[in-house]
């Protein structure tokens, strides 16, 4: 009986069919891309980076959709895994945008700390003064009042008295919550219990959970003045939110492709180019660690990263520059316009209410 050679679809060489792995390279003969094989073995492997990624990188690079392109294809072990990939270069980002954010955090929070001194000391400026001016109009409506004539719009006397007076000197707006900051400052210094505080912050027994945290968190800000650990925890979200931006950029891929492939296709060139992005992003970080980089430069090569997507989604799904230019622009505009806003805001309440 004549023996029926196939092609492996990783390193090409031919095996006798039947085999369940390629005896040359080891991969698996028939495997179907599906979410569980894509997702197969990433994170035990995660760790195992090797030569395949220096391989991957100059591909990645300087070859915009070949990586996605030969990974659909078969060609699994030749180059890095996407996900295992991403998750690496991830980490170096991470790391190194941890230098910039430490900064960051230090100077908001001396920034906040002198903000707050100079509001009070205008404010007390502001009391004192009012005081003063109050005397000294009053010094001067004083033979007008002595003589009782009539002035219009004026039924009693004592309302001059009342207009002369200032006015809740002690009441300060914060935000929407308007509370007497030295009444809740007394509080505070005599350690009182946070509930007394709530209550004269003007919450109400009847107020619901997400308002008892709020008022929770803004006590909290207030008593300790440190706004940096609210942009710490904002930056330390950026990672998991990254698992949520991902998917729903393939899903857009899937929309505008939706007859080019699996859903688990659409993630894999996802993985590849956000790769790309941190990667880009990671060594002008590195890059501005060293010496400083003027920022129309910054902006060039930021803006640069779109012609790659475009170029990146014509070599993939194999569409002419017109359809491809229109495709990207309008996953880019949607991505950037819609998506990535909201996604800002959900990590910036979820810092705030749990930093």
């Amino acid at each position: 009986m004549k023996k029926e050679f196939i092609p492996c679809k990783n390193c090409e060489n031919s095996y006798e069919k039947g085999f369940q792995f390629c005896p040359h390279c080891g991969q698996k003969t028939e495997d179907e891309l599906t979410l569980g094989v894509l997702f197969y073995n990433t994170i035990s492997n995660y760790f195992s980076v090797d030569a395949r990624f220096f391989k991957s990188y100059i591909p990645l690079m300087f070859k915009p959709g070949y990586l996605p392109k030969k990974f659909i294809e078969g060609k699994r072990l030749l180059y890095l895994h996407p996900a295992q990939m991403y998750l690496f270069i991830s980490v170096v980002f991470f790391f190194l945008f941890s230098f910039i954010t430490r900064e960051t955090t230090e100077q908001f929070d001396t920034a906040l700390k002198n903000g707050f001194d100079k509001k009070e000391m205008v404010l007390d400026s502001i009391n004192a003064n009012t005081e003063i001016d109050s005397i000294k109009a009053k010094q001067f409506l004083k033979p007008l009042i002595e003589s009782k004539m009539p002035i219009e719009g004026v039924k009693n006397y004592n309302e001059l008295d009342s207009i002369l007076k200032p006015q809740n000197k002690d009441q300060i707006v914060n935000s929407s919550f308007d509370f007497n900051e030295k009444k809740i400052d007394s509080l505070i210094a005599i350690s009182a219990p946070d509930s007394e505080i709530y209550k004269a912050m003007g919450l109400n027994d009847d107020t619901g959970v997400f308002m008892q945290k709020l008022y929770k968190q803004v006590l909290k800000f207030y008593k300790q003045r440190n706004g940096g650990s609210i942009l710490q925890a904002f930056y330390d979200s950026i990672p998991i939110a990254m698992f949520i931006l991902l998917p729903i950029f393939a899903l857009l891929l899937k929309l505008f492709y939706y007859k080019k492939g699996r859903f688990s296709h659409h993630l894999v060139f996802t993985f590849y180019f956000f790769s790309f992005l941190f990667m880009v992003f990671s060594i002008l970080i590195l890059a501005d660690l060293i010496w400083t980089i003027p920022a129309f430069l910054i902006g060039l090569v930021m803006f640069s990263t779109f012609f790659y997507l475009l170029l990146a989604i014509k070599n993939f799904y194999r569409q002419g520059y017109f359809l491809s230019f229109f495709k990207t622009g309008m996953i880019s505009f949607l991505f950037l316009s819609f998506v990535i806003p909201l996604a800002v805001l959900i990590i910036g309440a979820t810092a705030f209410l749990f930093y």
